[in-house]
């Protein structure tokens, strides 16, 4: 007895395969030639092409120096001239005399600088102010609650 001349006690259950893939035969379900048909092909998803035609955006750019904070707005004395003896002024009051705009629905930080004269007493709460601003303010009869 030779190893070429064994045959199988029982028959085989399935039909011998064709070694390019499974259970399909001949081209086993990748079509006919070229790139698709072969292995360890590289197709880039379709996605991926309209990806990489979008410019890349990257660092902050031309406002790499532009700060995150957000900033007060800034009022100088002269700006209240108009207003009456003894207000007592806030900035949602500023708000309301329409000396300054809402930011995003929020009523803004304001600082005061001491640009210009003051000559009628107020009362400033809840602001930034200058010293300067402050001894102009203190000055005119007004008052400075510091926040």
């Amino acid at each position: 007895m030779q190893l070429h001349t064994l045959k199988r006690k029982t028959q085989r259950k399935t039909k011998q395969q064709v070694g390019r893939g499974s259970k399909r035969g001949k081209t086993s379900g990748r079509g006919q030639k070229g790139q698709t048909s072969r292995a360890g092909r590289k197709l880039r998803p379709e996605i991926r092409e309209v990806i990489k035609k979008i410019p890349k955006l990257r660092g902050r750019g031309k406002n790499i120096n532009k700060s995150f904070e957000i900033k007060p707005v800034v009022l100088n004395l002269k700006d209240f001239t108009a207003i009456e003896s003894g207000t007592v002024l806030t900035p949602q009051k500023l708000v309301d005399l329409k000396l300054v705009k809402l930011l995003k629905g929020k009523v803004p930080k304001v600082k005061i600088l001491a640009n210009g004269e003051i000559t009628n007493s107020l009362t400033f709460k809840k602001f930034t102010i200058s010293k300067a601003a402050q001894e102009k303010i203190e000055a005119a009869g007004g008052k400075v609650y510091v926040q």
